[in-house]
């Protein structure tokens, strides 16, 4: 399978994963191409990805959105260590889902342990990326960007 039809799979099975995962209305924008630097907001998520295809998910977004999330699923507020954790653990759930919804697709991926990103942060070293943008009901807007390794 092309690597177009990869990325393909993927945008498609993020879509899939936020609508399974999410109690709320989402409503997912168009894709674009981003170079680095990948400037990062306040807090993220990265999760390598290997397999068929080689790269990362990083989603982005702030304390306050994380916050809201995790306070929709969980029906409680989370805040410090507690609401870094959450985000390690939403970014899993939203990538192990794409893992499950690409096998179907005949593309195997796996996935890292989640690394949370806390302040500003610049991205360097992909050949490919593609930013998804999201808004969230409820809790605002967040970004996920994958980069694509073509080595």
């Amino acid at each position: 399978m092309s690597t177009s039809k990869h990325i393909q799979t993927i945008l498609n099975g993020t879509i899939h994963s936020l609508k399974t995962i999410l109690p709320m209305d989402i409503d997912v924008k168009s894709p674009s191409v981003t170079v680095e630097p990948y400037i990062q907001q306040e807090m993220g998520v990265l999760i390598g990805l290997v397999g068929d295809l080689k790269g990362r998910i990083i989603i982005d977004g702030t304390p306050e959105i994380f916050g809201a999330i995790g306070s929709a699923m969980f029906g409680m507020p989370l805040d410090g260590e507690m609401l870094e954790s959450f985000t390690g653990e939403f970014g899993n759930m939203i990538a192990g889902n794409l893992c499950t919804y690409a096998g179907q697709y005949e593309l195997e991926l796996d996935i890292t342990p989640p690394t949370v990103m806390v302040g500003n942060t610049k991205l360097y070293g992909f050949q490919q990326a593609f930013t998804l943008p999201a808004s969230i009901e409820g809790a605002g807007n967040i970004s996920i960007l994958y980069t694509i390794d073509t080595d």
